[in-house]
């Protein structure tokens, strides 16, 4: 009996999954809210996923992928229509964090 082994593809390992769509991006701050640019690729980089594209031409940049369409909107957000101000989840993982930093002390600075 053979066994094969799976190895995990590098991140830095194009996404061969086939996507070839254009994006826009809608964070309101970013410079470039409002464009719409080709995808090259869309990888996990960085603790993230991101997405690659060139702009106008010029050399391979990217972007957090939820600062684009090209992740579906947060159900809550969605339905909140600009009146929440936090994710369900992040708050859950605000109140994880603190909890933690709740047990330690910090050592008063005497001069």
């Amino acid at each position: 009996m053979t066994r094969k082994l799976r190895w995990p593809e590098p991140s830095t390992t194009p996404d061969a999954s086939g996507l070839n769509r254009r994006f826009r991006i809608t964070h309101p701050f970013h410079p470039w809210s409002g464009q719409e640019f080709e995808l090259v690729t869309y990888l996990h980089t960085w603790g993230e996923h991101r997405v690659y594209f060139h702009k106008e031409g010029e050399h391979l940049v990217s972007v957090p992928a939820t600062w684009t369409d090209i992740i579906v909107e947060d159900p809550v957000v969605q339905v909140a229509a600009g009146r929440v101000l936090f994710r369900a989840t992040d708050l859950i993982k605000l109140a994880q964090l603190l909890k933690g930093l709740r047990g330690r002390h910090v050592k008063e600075i005497t001069s």
